[in-house]
């Protein structure tokens, strides 16, 4: 009688392992539509690819009670432009205040400020390899146009006491703009 149960044992075990791929298969969807259904309604319902804005006015009031250098900020641009990052920080060098935007096309822009030398500045965040392309004005300020990252442009302005970067993927005249709206 033993060894018939064991008989019994083994073809039933044996027949529990025969797993069809098919039956992986229907687990898997199981487990994904459920895991699709929850991520495509975040992204529709709840703008999940919406950037998250942040407030930059701790960063910028820290900033401006440093006295390192007179803080220019972003004003008047479209609600399209979202600011996601604010930091003011000790760097090599100098002290910045760095402002990270994406653009209304959905690209990214840096703002720094810094009394950091622009010599040491520049090819430490543009990258050794960066190419002075050409000057141009903005709102009555020379600026230098840059070739950096590939996929990047870079506007810096320097003045005496501080020197302004804004580098990012966001078209041209998106830079442009938020470099205009600087006061």
């Amino acid at each position: 009688m033993e060894q018939q149960a064991s008989k019994e044992e083994i073809i039933e075990s044996s027949q529990r392992s025969e797993r069809r791929p098919r039956d992986m298969v229907i687990s898997m969807l199981v487990l994904l539509v459920p895991i699709l259904l929850a991520f495509g309604a975040y992204r529709i319902f709840l703008d999940g690819n919406d950037p998250i804005a942040v407030d930059t006015t701790a960063a910028i009031d820290d900033a401006r009670h440093a006295n390192a250098f007179p803080v220019l900020v972003p004003t008047g641009l479209s609600d399209d432009w979202t600011t996601v990052s604010a930091r003011w920080q000790q760097i090599e060098g100098g002290k910045a205040l760095r402002l990270g935007l994406v653009s209304p096309d959905g690209k990214g822009a840096q703002v720094l400020q810094t009394d950091a030398e622009p010599t040491t500045i520049i090819p430490a965040e543009l990258t050794a390899d960066a190419k002075l392309t050409g000057d141009t004005q903005i709102d009555g300020a020379a600026w230098q146009t840059y070739a950096t990252r590939p996929g990047e442009r870079a506007l810096v302005r320097l003045d005496p006491d501080r020197t302004v970067i804004i580098v990012g993927q966001a078209s041209e005249a998106d830079l442009v703009t938020l470099a205009d709206s600087l006061n």
